[in-house]
C-alpha cells in the first residue's frame, strides 16, 4: 500500500492525552499519502538493497562493477519551502561502555506499563491486557546517551534470542492473528521476548506487496488480510505489528512520517503527506523504535520482485540513529531532546544501516552536499576496527586519492568536470576475504572549478599509499607514509622493512604509453640490505606516475600478488632519466650497483664501474674489449671503454675452478 492510515498532528497532542488508534477509524485518511520502503536510493556499480546490503562481488582487487541498486517503492516527493537556516544538533552524550546499564536504569520511567482492562474486547481473550497506547510527552524525552557500544536503545544480547528466533521462524499460523500470537508467545516470557518473536515472524513471513503498491484497489492493510495474504506495504506491516503487540499485552504505536528511502535524493526537501509507517513499543519504562518493513527485505530495481533480506539494524534502533532516515509527523516520537527540525532532517547526512553495522562511528563532513574548494572535496570516516573502503564518483574511482587509516579512511576528490557528482563510499570488514563491499554513505559533490593538475593515471588503484593493510602484508616502517611522492629532479627512493620470506616486484606506469611493461620495471632498481629494501626510481620524463608494488613468499612458486601503489609526481619538464641496466637471474637480490646507475652509457668514453657483490671469484666487463674489475673492501671496481660497441655486459666467474662466466648486467651504449 502506498498510503498512510494515520498522521499524528503534533499540535493536537499533549502530555496527558491518551490516544487510542483503531485501524478501521483511520482508513479514510489514506488518500494522497505515499510511502518509502527502503532506506537507500540508487547506487552506481553495486546492488544495494536500500538497507545498506550490497550484493555485488567486487572483481579482484578494486573494481566494484556489479548489478544496479535494489529499489523500494516510493513516489516522488514535492518541494517544500525552506525553513530557517538555524540548525539544531542532537545531543549525544559519550559515556564509558561499562556505564550503559546504569544510564538506562537511571533514565527509566518506572517499573513498566500499568495493566488496564482490555481495549479490544475479545481480541485479547486469553492474553494479558494492556493500557491504551499514548503519545510520548515531556517525561519520555531524553538526550538518549549513545556511547557507541551498541546500536540499540536498550541492552540487547542477540545471542540470547537464538532459540526464540529459530522458533518464531517456524511458526505457521494463518487462520487468525490471535492464534498466531498465541503460538509465538509459547516460547516468549518477557515483554522484550514477546516483541522479538513478533518482529522476527513479521520480518520473515510478510513480503512487500509490489502489486498493491502500484494498484491501491488490490491493497488491504487490515491485520487479518496481511496475515492471510502474507504481503503488504509499510502501512500493513506497521498495523499488523501494532495489533499483534496489543494482543500480547504490549503497548505499541503505529507512527507515520517522512523517510529517506527509495526515491530519496540527497539534499531534497519534504512536503505533503507522510510517505512511510513504522512502530514504537513500550519496554522497561520507555519507548523504543523499530521498522519491520525495512527489516524484512527489498524489491528489485523494476519494483516487480521482493526479496527477503533480514536487517537487524531496525529492531529497537537507537533514536539518535533512527532519526537519520525517519522523521515522524509528531516530533515527540523522535524520542530525542532536543528534537530535530525538518530542515535539520533534510540537511543531515544519510548514513545507511551498514554504516553502523560495520562498526563505523562518524563521517565528515556531516552535510550531504559538499562544495569543492579549488577543485577539491574531502571526506573522512572514523571506525573502531580496521576496515577496507572503496569509493565511486559517478561510477568510477579514477578521480580521487583514498588512504586507509588505522581507525578509518581519508578521501580527497578532484572531479574533472564541473557540476553535481554522486559520491558513494563502500566498506567491508578487513577479516574474511569473502566479504563484499557494502554502500555506507552517499554524498553529492558540487564542483565549481576543476584542478587539471590532479588528473590521475588510469593505473592508479585505490586505496593509495601504505597503511595497516600493507603492514599486514609485510611492508613495515615505510619511508614515505603519504600516498603521493613529489620529486623535483625526477629521482626518488622508497624504503621498507620487510617481513620474513617476502619477495618484491615493482613496476612504474603512466598514461601516455611511453613505458612498456619491461621498461616500467627497468626504471626501478631494488637494493636489499638485510631485511631492508630500497626502491630507487628514475622517471623517464615529467608527469604523474604510478609505482605498483607486488609481493609473494619466496617459498611460493606462484605469481606475485598486488599489494599497493604510490602516486609519484614530477613537474620539472627537464627531468629525463634513462632506465637502469638490465639484470639477469644471476644478479642476486643483495647485490648493489653504485655506478654506473644509468643503463645507457656514453659512447667513446671511459666509464667507471663500482659494484657490490659477494661470493664471486672474478668480475669482467665486456665491451669491444674485456676489462677485469678488482676487488677492494667488498666492492668490485674498474674502468671500461665504450668505443666500438653498442652493448656492455658485466659477467661473473662464480668459482675459480670453473671456466665459464655468467651474465649479470647489460648496458646499452649511445649511438655515435
Amino acid at each position: 500500500m502506498g498510503t498512510m492510515d494515520f498522521k499524528a498532528d503534533p499540535s493536537a497532542v499533549t502530555i496527558n492525552l491518551l490516544l487510542i488508534v483503531h485501524p478501521e477509524e483511520t482508513a479514510s485518511k489514506q488518500k494522497g499519502q505515499r510511502e518509502r520502503q527502503t532506506e537507500g536510493g540508487r547506487g552506481a556499480g553495486l546492488q544495494d538493497d536500500g538497507n545498506g546490503n550490497s550484493r555485488a562481488q567486487p572483481p579482484q582487487q578494486r573494481d566494484l562493477n556489479g548489478r544496479r541498486v535494489s529499489r523500494e517503492p516510493c513516489e516522488k516527493t514535492k518541494t517544500v519551502t525552506p525553513y530557517s537556516n538555524e540548525e539544531t544538533q542532537v545531543t549525544v552524550e559519550i559515556h564509558p561502555k561499562n556505564t550503559t546499564g546504569q544510564l538506562i536504569k537511571k533514565l527509566s520511567l518506572g517499573k513498566g506499563p500499568q495493566r488496564l482492562p482490555s481495549l479490544r474486547g475479545q481480541d485479547n481473550k486469553g492474553f494479558q491486557s494492556t493500557e491504551a497506547p499514548r503519545s510520548p510527552g515531556g517525561k519520555d524525552l531524553h538526550a538518549y546517551p549513545w556511547d557507541k557500544s551498541s546500536l540499540k536503545s536498550m541492552p540487547v544480547d542477540l545471542r540470547q534470542f537464538e532459540k526464540l528466533d529459530a522458533y518464531a521462524l517456524k511458526v505457521n499460523v494463518t487462520n487468525s492473528v490471535e492464534e498466531l500470537v498465541k503460538a509465538l508467545l509459547k516460547q516468549a516470557r518477557t515483554d522484550l521476548e514477546k516483541v522479538r518473536a513478533i518482529w522476527m515472524w513479521i520480518c520473515h513471513h510478510i513480503e512487500y506487496d509490489v502489486v498493491g503498491y502500484r494498484d491501491k484497489s488490490q491493497l488491504s492493510s487490515k491485520p487479518i488480510d496481511v496475515l492471510q495474504t502474507r504481503k503488504s506495504v509499510c502501512e500493513g506491516y506497521a498495523e499488523l505489528f501494532e495489533h499483534m503487540c496489543s494482543i500480547a499485552g504490549i503497548q505499541c504505536m503505529k507512527l507515520s512520517g517522512y523517510s529517506k528511502g527509495f526515491g530519496y535524493k540527497i539534499g531534497q526537501t519534504f512536503t505533503g503527506d507522510s510517505d512511510h509507517a513504522w512502530n514504537a513499543v513500550y519496554l522497561e519504562g520507555r519507548w523504543h523504535l523499530l521498522d519491520s518493513t525495512w527489516g524484512s527485505g527489498s524489491v528489485d530495481d523494476s519494483l516487480t520482485k521482493f526479496t527477503f533480506r533480514y536487517n537487524e539494524f531496525y529492531f529497537l534502533t537507537h533514536p539518535a540513529l533512527f532519526i537519520n532516515n525517519h522523521f515522524p509527523d509528531n516530533s515527540n516520537w523522535q524520542l530525542l531532546k532536543p528534537t530535530l527540525t525538518l530542515k535539520d532532517f533534510e540537511n543531515n547526512m544519510l548514513h545507511k544501516s551498514n554504516f553502523y553495522m560495520l562498526g563505523l562511528l562518524s563521517a565528515q563532513p556531516e552535510t550531504a552536499v559538499i562544495p569543492t574548494v579549488n577543485g577539491k572535496a574531502s571526506v573522512s570516516v572514523d571506525c573502531r576496527a580496521a576496515t577496507l573502503f572503496m569509493f565511486k564518483l559517478k561510477g568510477t574511482d579514477e578521480h580521487g586519492l583514498m588512504t586507509l587509516k588505522k581507525h578509518g579512511m581519508k578521501l580527497d576528490i578532484y572531479p574533472q568536470k564541473t557540476g553535481s557528482h554522486k559520491l558513494q563510499i563502500f566498506a567491508k570488514p578487513s577479516k574474511g576475504s569473502e566479504a563484499i563491499y557494502k554502500c555506507v554513505l552517499e554524498y553529492v559533490v558540487e564542483c565549481k572549478s576543476v584542478d587539471k593538475a590532479m588528473r590521475f593515471p588510469k593505473d592508479l588503484h585505490q586505496p593509495v599509499g601504505p597503511s595497516w593493510f600493507t603492514e599486514r602484508q609485510g611492508f613495515l616502517r615505510p619511508s614515505h607514509p603519504d600516498p603521493v611522492i613529489h620529486t623535483n629532479d625526477g629521482r626518488c627512493s622508497v624504503t621498507f622493512t620487510l617481513g620474513k620470506d617476502i619477495s618484491v616486484l615493482a613496476s612504474l606506469h603512466c598514461d601516455n604509453g611511453s613505458l612498456t611493461e619491461d621498461g616500467g620495471r627497468r626504471h626501478i632498481m631494488q637494493i636489499h640490505r638485510g631485511n631492508q629494501i630500497e626502491l630507487k626510481i628514475h622517471l623517464p620524463h615529467a608527469g604523474n606516475f604510478v609505482l605498483k608494488i607486488y609481493a609473494k613468499k619466496k617459498s611460493d612458486p606462484g605469481n606475485y600478488d598486488y599489494i599497493f601503489n604510490y602516486l609519484i609526481t614530477c613537474l620539472n619538464t627537464e627531468a629525463k632519466w634513462p632506465a637502469f641496466p638490465q639484470s639477469y637471474s644471476k644478479w642476486a637480490a643483495d647485490y648493489e650497483i653504485l655506478e654506473p646507475l644509468s643503463g645507457l652509457l656514453p659512447a667513446n668514453r671511459n666509464v667507471q664501474f663500482k659494484l657490490k657483490m659477494h661470493g664471486i671469484a672474478k668480475v669482467l666487463v665486456q665491451a669491444e674489449n674485456t676489462y677485469p674489475l678488482t676487488q677492494s673492501r667488498g666492492y668490485w671496481e674498474g674502468t671500461c671503454n665504450t668505443s666500438g660497441c653498442r652493448e656492455v655486459y658485466v659477467m661473473v666467474h662464480e668459482n675459480a675452478n670453473h671456466s665459464f662466466y655468467s651474465h649479470v648486467l647489460k648496458y646499452e651504449v649511445e649511438a655515435q
